[in-house]
């Protein structure tokens, strides 16, 4: 069986799109979209995200297929391609808005007229148990808290952006052993859903860099969720504004963790790579 699919990426962080609004189950498996995903033998991406029929009033739907068949809750550099496939599957040109049903919640993006996509993602959901994470009580927060990983102690902050988030700060991302040290943290006994990881350097209260593991995928070029996480967890700890941006392998994004409804507005590009078709079996 053919299927059609349009490619696009997040600051590097690369998607394959599938037009599933004619079903509300996902065209193909997770065993499938592994397939896919391999960079040898198969398409390439970070993962596989659906355009599916909305629900509870939505316009639309998301599901995701992580390179390694699981699936995630909610992807922020993903939904700012979704929102581009959409507009461009509809021939919208100009400023438009989406109400997207994901499994973390309802995320609002919107594509301005420069290209970007500005998200409402919502807010950070700070509890352990919400995370989760056994590092403290359900009912407290993870702030600076120390978490052995690897040998050696970490002072880590965890958030929940409808997926898990573990945040430590570091005086260098780029000496970071990122391959042997993110899985060990992905794998924690403390997650119990395994965790995203986040390394962050503040270069300045607005701005830093970060290097990112993610769970199902692996190191990758840009985390959107990770991004929002980590400007949180960096005005929780007092080490960032509110208004930061983000930079990351791939390039940078805008963060805003407002004071005003509390809630965490991401702005970064997404863009079409290519089109094609892929024959299954």
């Amino acid at each position: 069986m053919e299927f059609e699919f349009t490619k696009y990426h997040g600051l590097g962080n690369d998607f394959i799109l599938i037009d599933n609004r004619s079903k509300s189950a996902p065209l193909i498996t997770s065993e499938q979209a592994v397939q896919w995903c391999d960079r040898n033998f198969g398409i390439g991406a970070d993962g596989v995200i659906f355009a599916l029929p909305g629900l509870e009033g939505t316009d639309y739907s998301m599901r995701i297929f992580n390179a390694d068949g699981s699936e995630p809750e909610m992807c922020g550099n993903g939904i700012r391609c979704l929102a581009k496939f959409l507009a461009d599957l509809q021939g919208v040109t100009g400023s438009t808005e989406y109400q997207i049903h994901t499994l973390a919640g309802v995320i609002t993006p919107t594509l301005e007229g420069n290209g970007k996509v500005r998200v409402n993602m919502g807010m950070p959901q700070l509890l352990a148990s919400q995370i989760p994470t056994t590092l403290v009580q359900g009912d407290q927060k993870v702030i600076d808290v120390p978490l052995e990983v690897g040998g050696n102690v970490w002072q880590v902050t965890c958030v929940s952006m409808g997926n898990p988030h573990c945040i430590t700060y570091v005086e260098d991302v780029s000496a970071i052993p990122l391959e042997s040290i993110g899985p060990q943290f992905e794998h924690h006994s403390a997650f119990p859903k395994r965790t995203n990881t986040e390394f962050i350097q503040v270069v300045r209260p607005d701005y830093i860099k970060m290097r990112v593991w993610e769970r199902g995928a692996g190191a990758t070029l840009a985390c959107g969720t990770g991004a929002c996480a980590s400007v949180v967890a960096g005005v929780l700890t007092g080490k960032c504004d509110r208004i930061c941006t983000v930079e990351l392998p791939g390039g940078c994004l805008d963060i805003e963790w407002s004071e005003i409804d509390q809630r965490i507005y991401m702005t970064g590009p997404a863009q079409r790579v290519f089109t094609g078709s892929f024959r299954q079996g």
